[in-house]
């Protein structure tokens, strides 16, 4: 039947996201210079996969001509696990927002924005700690191998706001000269 096919399909999207923390954990590091704007792309069709049933609105606000060195790779898996968070916080219907730009300091920014359910005040703190998680079938891996990874590649990564109207996570990477 048809939704048994799509079942089928929910588990093995599941299973692929487990695996894909669990190469994101390998120590197999590869910089290279990189367009930010089409690895972003990409990464936005990537976690477009895990939309679903859902009535999620993906924006992007992506500049043109920024070149950073990074593990494309290990950057495209963070980036699908915070549009994947993203869309696990927002029940039915919300909008996800996808920008970069270059900030005051010469570093390439990434903003990661969703209109889902906010992330408490007291947990906060604690999102990017390995083994923390809100979720009943959550590793607590996710964030805390984005944040290490992002570290890795001389970029941070951090939770800038979580309020009733959007939460909002920035990734700071160097740019290439």
């Amino acid at each position: 039947s048809i939704e048994g096919a799509i079942r089928c399909i929910q588990k093995s999207l599941k299973i692929i996201g487990y695996s894909l923390i669990d190469l994101k954990s390998l120590n197999n590091f590869s910089p290279q210079k990189t367009d930010l704007k089409t690895t972003l792309e990409t990464a936005i069709k990537m976690g477009e996969a895990y939309i679903n049933e859902k009535n999620i609105e993906i924006c992007k606000e992506l500049e043109n001509n920024i070149t950073v060195e990074l593990d494309e790779n290990k950057f495209l898996a963070c980036i699908v696990n915070i549009i994947k968070n993203a869309i696990e916080a927002i029940e039915i219907t919300g909008k996800i927002s996808v920008r970069s730009s270059i900030d005051d300091n010469g570093k390439a920014q990434v903003i990661i924005s969703n209109t889902g359910k906010p992330i408490s005040i007291d947990k906060q703190k604690e999102i990017f700690e390995e083994g923390f998680t809100t979720k009943p079938t959550g590793s607590g891996l996710g964030l805390h191998i984005c944040k290490t990874n992002l570290e890795l590649q001389n970029a941070k990564l951090q939770l800038d706001k979580s309020d009733e109207y959007s939460t909002e996570f920035k990734i700071s990477i160097p740019i290439c000269n």
